[in-house]
């Protein structure tokens, strides 16, 4: 393991809306024409931070679009832009029963949004946004240009933000109309391979509290509330899941180089951590700032605000989905080795328990304590802080996203069968 390497593609960390006076005439015509952390400019090469510095202080186009303050909590993956994980309500003491099911048209992979006013927001792979009344009733549907993974996030205004796989960032409002959208990068939609998914507006949305949207692609997205794009930081590969962000602004991101980034709020690079696999799993930072991140090295980080890894734990699988945090800060994460674990904050397993197959989403803690989780074996999982299992549920298919707890304890599902389940 190691921090503080030079990445190949981390000097490209694009402030937009910049003035900066150009140090030097290099005779640059890109980034990768200057040494270090410089960056072209005006064809000059200019140090990132004291530009961003300089900007900050001084450029009047800098400052952010009138804009709401951010997302309620509960409203964004992982419940928070900390990813902490927690859900609004309790969860049910005993196995709930369905109340109502509906087809939004494709497998679902990002988990359900419950807004403000108890609409339900899901994505799906049919390409689509579907906002659904807390007794089942279709309010609306707002179809994207490719199929989506995103997981809603809603806005105290009530605008809806997801990402699709057509490469752009959706705002929609609170009746379904599209209110912007922005293309993240210039991935050419006719290509093969990896370049063909680069682009793909997958990781996200998280909402910071000023209203900017931080989403993955082809780097980190910061985006005003407006739909302009306030700085990109660039990465060799793609950024699969959600940034997370820290109390003190700085930013958080797993990417398929195999690489945790922090970014400060400039989109400047602080530090990487390299593992051993793609980092798919989305950061969560926790009440102390330690950053938690899962690994296809099959293992679970730990890793300190200056980059320092704390420690470092091994499971029998891929760890692609987020972990969540509970009380005492110990955390709950799964595995492809079909295993749900609880983990104390010094890093040792406290207890683990087995699904039939492999946990490929983030568990869930409801306002009880209870873990809710999804497995590729078609079931949710309702496990206490002890690692009892309380109930299960039954599903039509596997069950890769998130299960969202409404504020009266209804629980909502959904995955690859493509329905949307409300159990109370």
């Amino acid at each position: 393991m190691s921090r503080g390497l030079p990445a190949l593609l981390g000097a490209a960390a694009l402030v937009c809306g910049c003035a900066a006076t150009s140090t030097r005439g290099d005779g640059c015509s890109k980034d990768t024409d200057c040494k270090g952390s410089r960056v072209c400019e005006r064809h000059s090469c200019v140090d990132s931070q004291v530009r961003a510095a300089r900007t900050a202080a001084s450029a009047p186009d800098a400052a952010p679009p009138a804009a709401p303050k951010g997302a309620p909590p509960f409203a964004m993956f992982g419940g928070d832009a900390r990813h902490t994980g927690r859900r609004a309500g309790p969860a049910p003491a005993r196995r709930p029963d369905q109340v109502w099911a509906i087809d939004v048209g494709g497998p679902v992979v990002g988990s359900p949004t419950v807004g403000p006013d108890g609409t339900i927001y899901v994505t799906s792979h049919a390409g689509a946004l579907v906002a659904v009344a807390p007794d089942g009733t279709v309010r609306w549907r707002f179809a994207s240009g490719d199929r989506s993974w995103s997981t809603p996030a809603v806005a105290d205004d009530g605008t809806i933000y997801f990402g699709s796989d057509d490469d752009h960032l959706y705002a929609v409002t609170a009746d379904g109309k599209e209110k912007w959208r922005l293309r993240l990068g210039d991935c050419d939609p006719k290509a093969f391979g990896p370049d063909s998914s680069r682009c793909d507006a997958d990781g996200g949305p998280t909402l910071g509290p000023d209203g900017t949207i931080y989403l993955g692609g082809d780097g980190v997205h910061a985006v005003w509330s407006d739909g302009s794009l306030r700085w990109k930081f660039a990465t060799a590969e793609h950024v699969a899941s959600a940034p997370a962000l820290a109390d003190d602004g700085t930013v958080y991101a797993g990417c398929e180089d195999d690489a945790i980034y922090a970014l400060r709020p400039d989109g400047t690079k602080l530090w990487e951590v390299r593992t051993g696999g793609d980092v798919d799993a989305a950061p969560v930072v926790g009440d102390d700032g330690t950053i938690y991140v899962g690994s296809d090295d099959d293992a679970l980080y730990a890793i300190a605000p200056d980059g320092a890894v704390r420690w470092k734990l091994v499971t029998r699988g891929d760890v692609r989905g987020a972990a969540a945090l509970g009380a005492g800060g110990r955390l709950y994460v799964g595995s492809y080795d079909g295993n749900l674990y609880a983990v104390a904050a010094s890093g040792q397993v406290a207890w683990r328990i087995a699904a039939a197959d492999k946990i490929h989403g983030a568990p869930g803690v409801a306002a009880d304590g209870t873990v809710l989780f999804g497995a590729q074996d078609d079931h949710v999982y309702a496990v206490s802080p002890e690692g009892v299992l309380r109930w299960l549920l039954a599903t039509g298919g596997d069950v890769d996203a998130t299960p969202a707890v409404a504020g009266d304890g209804t629980v909502y599902v959904a995955g690859d069968d493509g329905k949307l389940r409300a159990f109370r």
